[in-house]
């Protein structure tokens, strides 16, 4: 038996007993009356029991087909209600969202700031702020949202870019004045390096007195005696004059107006400059046609917000 024909059939069955006869039915339904007719024909032939006893001036239900037409009401009830559930869901601007989000001055100050905004214009929808630091799986663990920073890999879903974020190399003027100058990033090899989960840091060359000149990329092995996925917790060693470390700028802006902490790579000449490159932030979602109403709001909020930043 065809579930999806079985369903109609099993719908105009139900209209036909509930109208009380196959004319008001297929107007009901929207349809001719010889195919209403057709239609529990079909479904009398599946069952292979007869359901509506019909004569030229009357009709009525036989003993099983009472039964019949009652547990399909029940159901179809059911499945009515779970129509306009999943519509409402979609339409509705209320319900919950889990957001996955890197920690740190992104997490906790912007976006949980940008997400409190949105609370008390959209206080219906729940919001989910996690910041556990793995790469998380939107299927697997059931979010709604990430927000990542760095390049993406071809993961099949929507990339919204919301900024990119300037990157800078920093120590303490204290500890810059006791250790060699670093003039190009493989010096940094020689020296104690403050780590967060990235022990590998990117640096871009390009020329300044030549605009279209190319970028050249350099990888370089970093070490030290303190590693710590704590964007605080390094800029704190950094500080007290402990290493060098590798942020984002906007996770030490205080610190590099105050001077507590200063450029650390010094370029050999102005015409050929090293700088660690900027890291594109993401927003991620699933490429879903029927995207509910209250995700699209928060996406264009956080969006519009980023871009005001």
């Amino acid at each position: 038996m065809q579930s999806s024909s079985s369903l109609a059939d099993i719908r105009a069955f139900v209209t036909i007993a509930e109208q009380g006869s196959f004319t008001k039915a297929a107007e009901v339904l929207q349809s001719s009356r010889a195919h209403v007719s057709r239609q529990l024909a079909q479904l009398e032939q599946q069952l292979g029991v007869q359901l509506i006893i019909r004569t030229t001036r009357a009709q009525r239900l036989t003993p099983i087909g009472e039964q019949f037409f009652q547990q399909c009401l029940t159901s179809l009830q059911t499945i009515n209600q779970a129509v306009i559930a999943a519509k409402d869901d979609t339409e509705q601007l209320q319900g919950s969202i889990c957001i996955n989000c890197v920690g740190g001055v992104i997490g906790e100050d912007i976006l949980a700031n940008i997400i409190s905004e949105f609370n008390l214009q959209y206080p219906d929808i729940e919001v989910e702020l996690d910041f556990s630091s793995p790469r998380v799986d939107l299927i697997a663990e059931a979010f709604d949202l990430v927000v990542r920073m760095g390049e993406l890999e071809d993961s099949g879903l929507v990339a919204r870019k919301l900024t990119d974020i300037k990157v800078q190399v920093l120590a303490s003027p204290d500890y810059l004045a006791k250790h060699p100058v670093i003039k190009h990033p493989k010096d940094l090899e020689q020296h104690n390096c403050l780590t967060g989960s990235i022990k590998r840091w990117r640096f871009h060359q390009k020329s300044v007195q030549h605009n279209n000149a190319p970028i050249h990329e350099l990888d370089i092995n970093v070490k030290g005696n303190f590693s710590c996925k704590s964007g605080r917790a390094l800029i704190n060693a950094a500080k007290s004059g402990n290493g060098i470390v590798r942020l984002p700028e906007l996770y030490c802006e205080e610190e590099i107006n105050a001077h507590t902490l200063a450029p650390a790579l010094i370029s050999a000449s102005d015409d050929e400059q090293w700088h660690s490159p900027d890291v594109p932030l993401f927003l991620l979602y699933h490429r879903n046609r029927y995207q509910p109403a209250r995700l699209k709001v928060l996406i264009d909020f956080i969006c519009q917000r980023f871009k005001q930043l």
